[in-house]
């Protein structure tokens, strides 16, 4: 069981350096996105997860790149300003993976909410429970206010009753009207942190990144990692520490001997339903509404399958979260509740995950109320630890990058040194000189048929999937003599497997069908090709064939136990 010799032996050169500046703890989105910006300028990086890159709260969101149009009942209008800000910059940034998502928003009546919103805004702990056309107006009009800048989306419409349930007859009839308004939503987020990760690795020969790899020990100024089985121990001595566990800060914290209390998460539950008539009746489009308990709900077209969530409740184990069936069955009642002409029921549910937000420690009485907004407080040095230790507190998928870069330059100051790159119009990983339109992926699509002897047709899929680094991927598929094997649930080649497990840092089967794809959360598995999966892995990671049964079987069982996904 050993991480990727390459990276391991990466690390080891630059700790042996005893250059190295910064060490991340959490390889989630948070410290994907700081590594990448630190590296950037220069700075030396070692990020270490004890598990994959973004296999932790960063697997779990509802997968929507948002401007967050709920924060503005609670007041927290800069936070909306950057997430609508930060949302714009990743349609342009990340187009391969991230993509425009037209919302709508059943209204139930005119005027109510207003008193409870105004309460809100001024401190009242209590959220309202319905909200009227009036205020919605007011909100989606402010909303766009916040989302001119670099706008690349249409602003709202909101239409009445009659024209609404024209355009969406599935939706209950007692609604009065509905707006729409544009968010985004990202294909695979773990895909997403991977190519931060990669590329942090590309800009800064100086920085590495470990996954499955433990933090052992911390004294004396020097951090001791544990990579997986069979790799020696990594010590290093860095001058400053990221932690970005997430939800497991506390405990990060008190493992470098700096106790803390600055988490205290919720849980997110989502589920995934095979149901060809709801994504018929969607349109392409979300339905952000409100649950009969006033919590928000939503519901949209994600690879095919209708994406369902999420809950909000208080939790603090981020290790044993999974979606329990109380919350299933509240998920199912919401949509019977808000689309009765269809059917719903537990038969149509493919997969189901969940995970703990990391927001910030707070006694608020609604999960709702708490703050969404980030910080990053810092343990200053003490006398048994002489480096700084910033934590990265809440925040959300959307403004990672916004977050990186406050603090890469609080990193930068500290360290005296100035930030030599932007990373505000950085494309991320498939991102890079992705064809905008039709014409110039036309142009994309016929050179790289030509440098790689694939199909167009092939070539679409791949550029679909991996954005502008698919003629790598193209280059080696044209080479391998599994070109034209493929899995019989999907269209992925075993080619394309090979590619992932010999460049992308993979340590484990999940890896592959949770993280680098999206063969997991869309069902799109059985025990056959997860058994030629594990087989072509393992020829390219050296694994033997009781190691190939033992992978097998562990992610049959994780999945069925955590995701409600049964592999036959």
């Amino acid at each position: 069981m050993k991480n990727s010799p390459d990276a391991v032996e990466r690390a080891e050169t630059i700790a042996r350096s005893g250059a190295i500046d910064v060490v991340i703890l959490g390889a989630g989105i948070n410290g994907a996105g700081l590594f990448r910006d630190l590296s950037a300028q220069g700075v030396s990086c070692v990020l270490v997860d004890k598990g994959d890159f973004g296999s932790g709260t960063s697997a779990a969101p509802s997968r929507l790149i948002h401007g967050g149009l709920k924060y503005l009942e609670t007041g927290e209008f800069g936070l909306v300003a950057q997430s609508t800000l930060e949302r714009n910059l990743l349609l342009r940034n990340a187009p391969h993976c991230v993509t425009p998502l037209p919302t709508v928003i059943p209204i139930f009546s005119w005027t109510k909410g207003i008193g409870a919103a105004l309460r809100t805004l001024f401190g009242s702990r209590s959220a309202p429970r319905s909200r009227g056309a009036l205020l919605i107006k007011a909100g989606l009009a402010i909303y766009d206010h916040y989302g001119s800048r670099n706008r690349v989306m249409p602003r709202h419409r909101m239409v009445g009753r009659r024209t609404a349930l024209s355009e969406m007859p599935a939706l209950t009839p007692s609604i009065v009207a509905t707006g729409t308004y544009y968010d985004a939503k990202v294909s695979l987020p773990e895909r997403l942190v991977y190519e931060l990760v990669a590329d942090g690795m590309a800009a800064n020969p100086g920085s590495a990144a470990l996954n499955y790899t433990g933090l052992a020990s911390s004294e004396d100024g020097v951090l001791t990692f544990q990579p997986q089985a069979g790799a020696d121990p990594i010590s290093i001595k860095p001058k400053l520490v990221v932690n970005a566990a997430g939800p497991w800060i506390d405990h990060v914290n008190a493992a470098l001997g700096a106790p803390s209390r600055m988490i205290g998460g919720t849980k997110g539950s989502h589920i995934l339903l095979r149901h060809d008539a709801l994504i018929k009746a969607l349109k392409g489009q979300m339905i952000y509404f409100e649950a009969d308990d006033g919590r928000i709900c939503l519901v949209y077209d994600y690879l095919g399958l209708a994406l369902v969530g999420s809950t909000d409740i208080p939790a603090d184990n981020p290790d044993t979260v999974k979606a329990d069936q109380a919350e299933i069955d509240y998920l199912i009642a919401s949509l019977r509740s808000l689309l009765p002409g269809l059917e719903f029921d537990h038969s149509q549910i493919v997969y189901a995950y969940a995970g703990i937000r990391p927001l910030p420690a707070s006694n608020a009485a609604v999960p709702g109320l708490i703050s969404r907004d980030h910080s990053a407080p810092v343990l200053e040095p003490d006398d048994s630890r002489p480096f700084p230790i910033i934590s990265l507190v809440g925040g959300k998928w959307t403004t990672f990058r916004g977050f990186a870069e406050e603090v890469a330059d609080n990193v930068l100051k500290r360290l005296g040194k100035n930030r030599s790159a932007s990373t505000r119009t950085l494309a991320i990983g498939g991102g890079k000189d992705f064809p905008p339109d039709a014409a110039a992926r036309a142009t994309w699509l016929a050179q790289a048929a030509g440098a790689s002897g694939l199909s167009r047709e092939r070539l679409e899929t791949l550029l679909a999937r991996y954005g502008t680094t698919a003629l790598p991927v193209a280059h080696h598929c044209a080479a391998s003599s599994r070109s034209e094997e493929m899995l019989r649930a999907s269209s992925y080649s075993l080619a394309e497997i090979e590619y992932i497990a010999g460049k992308e840092q993979v340590g484990h089967l999940a890896d592959i069908v949770m993280r680098r794809t999206a063969l997991a959360i869309t069902g799109s598995l059985n025990r056959h090709d997860l058994e030629i999966i594990a087989r072509v892995a393992g020829d390219v990671l050296g694994w033997k064939q009781e190691r190939i049964a033992t992978e097998v079987e562990s992610v049959v069982s994780l999945l069925g136990e955590r995701n409600l996904l049964k592999i036959e």
